[in-house]
């Protein structure tokens, strides 16, 4: 057997188009154009870079990006008092502070602070209670992004038996509270998981969070399972170049998988594609407009 690759580009560029088309759409009718706000503390190349293609995303959306770059020492104070200007302008739909930031800033203090009806990358407290009561909430981008591919493969993920590896507010969390919502059967497992190969080997579903290279082996893989990797490691490579790797081993899981995301071309692109769906549902929800189902 060999995998179906799931082209995690392919479907962020219908997404990307998709939201065009309502930016567009609400604009004309509304004269609303959805605004998006994003904070970068500091010179993470990383950072900057992924920085970088949303603002272009957002562009290219229809959309009004609001950009701030702040030096390295800038202070939490600061930091707050940027996101409450951020909060009360009115031009301004989604707010995303760029993670990781300087260790002088705490990281949490500066997410509850943001207006959580702005909070387009899902991380707010009250937007993850309303995701875990089935409420409806903005939520995070990347999980939103794994429940496209995985239904891009499946249609509906009703039944489905769904292994999560990982469980970081970020992504695992998030992740199965949006599985219970597709009706999916969810398991959430980690690295102190007993039989962690055994797990892996009943989903029909496996999506792997945990951070470490190449950590889920194709033995692990019950054949035809849909495996989508969100991990993004950097190791060594040949002539002393260093490569990305997700956290399944693709060499092996290929052989074994129904459908596999690739990495790098899979979960990525989602992410972006994502928040600009979450940009345009907030700009929606603060207007009192019908929020588009995209």
């Amino acid at each position: 057997m060999t995998a179906r690759i799931i082209d995690g580009k392919a479907t962020a560029a219908d997404l990307r188009a998709a939201v065009a088309v309502e930016a567009r759409r609400i604009a004309a009718a509304h004269g609303l154009v959805p605004g998006l706000a994003v904070v970068l503390v500091g010179d993470n190349a990383a950072s900057k870079a992924y920085v970088g293609s949303k603002s272009r995303a957002v562009v290219e959306a229809g959309m009004r990006p609001f950009d701030f770059h702040l030096p390295v020492a800038t202070s939490a104070n600061e930091l707050l008092g940027l996101i409450g200007e951020l909060n009360n302008d009115a031009a301004v739909h989604g707010i995303l502070v760029q993670l990781p930031l300087p260790s002088q800033i705490d990281a949490a203090r500066i997410i509850t602070n943001i207006d959580p009806a702005k909070d387009v990358d899902g991380f707010h407290p009250l937007n993850a209670g309303r995701l875990a009561s089935g409420l409806p909430a903005l939520a995070p981008c990347t999980p939103v992004g794994c429940i496209k591919l995985a239904k891009a493969v499946h249609g509906s993920l009703s039944g489905l038996d769904a292994v999560v590896i990982g469980r970081s507010n970020i992504v695992g969390k998030p992740l199965a509270q949006l599985l219970l919502g597709e009706n999916a059967t969810v398991t959430i497992a980690h690295s102190r998981t007993r039989d962690l190969a055994g797990l892996c080997a009943r989903a029909d579903l496996l999506f792997a969070a945990i951070g470490r290279p190449e950590f889920i082996r194709g033995g692990w893989i019950r054949p035809g399972a849909t495996v989508i990797d969100v991990g993004i490691n950097r190791v060594a490579g040949d002539g002393g170049k260093s490569r990305i790797v997700g956290d399944v081993c693709f060499a092996e899981a290929v052989a074994v998988a129904g459908a596999i995301t690739p990495v790098p071309g899979g979960v990525g692109p989602m992410t972006i594609a994502c928040l600009l769906v979450n940009t345009l549902r907030a700009a929606c929800m603060q207007a009192g407009l019908p929020v588009p189902e995209i």
